[in-house]
């Protein structure tokens, strides 16, 4: 079970997961510094390792719309962080799955900071409300892709798989 860590809900901007005014740093490894770095307390338990691996944001409504950005996305899973919400924009969506980022569509989701989430391939279960929410499955070539790590690692283990088998 992993706990929500952070609801900022509906149409979260990609310029408000990664502000624009760190553009100059796109290397995944510096990305991680800069996630929501304008609300200083969320990006200062990031910073400081205060949340561990697989903590959970549960956006609203179109979460990382606005920039095509993919900083924003590796901002987030720098810090190997879940994203559950009701919707992802579409550019974000896409670029999530290239880079890995483990997200979850779930459009009923109610949670609040603090609740504890058990998700598995058909729900998300709000082990604090007890409440049920199912989830809307990305299509089983994403999800492999996301499964793997991203689009490079995907395919890299699908060429080593096919050298192996010639």
């Amino acid at each position: 079970m992993a706990k929500v860590v952070f609801t900022p809900g509906n149409d979260v901007s990609t310029d408000a997961i990664y502000p624009g005014r760190y553009m100059a740093t796109v290397l995944p490894s510096e990305t991680p510094q800069y996630a929501f770095a304008d609300n200083k307390e969320f990006n200062t338990k990031l910073r400081e390792g205060i949340l561990p691996p697989g903590s959970i944001i549960v956006g609203g409504k179109n979460f990382g719309c606005g920039s095509s950005r993919e900083q924003a996305v590796s901002a987030l899973k720098g810090h190997e962080l879940v994203i559950v919400a009701k919707g992802f924009a579409r550019i974000f969506l896409q670029n999530g799955i290239n880079l890995g980022l483990q997200m979850v569509v779930c459009p009923d989701i109610e949670a609040s900071e603090g609740d504890g989430l058990d998700i598995s391939a058909k729900e998300v279960i709000n082990r604090t409300s007890g409440k049920r929410f199912s989830i809307s499955p990305l299509p089983a070539a994403r999800q492999q892709i996301i499964d793997a790590g991203g689009l490079i690692p995907y395919t890299r283990k699908r060429i080593m798989a096919q050298a192996r088998a010639d």
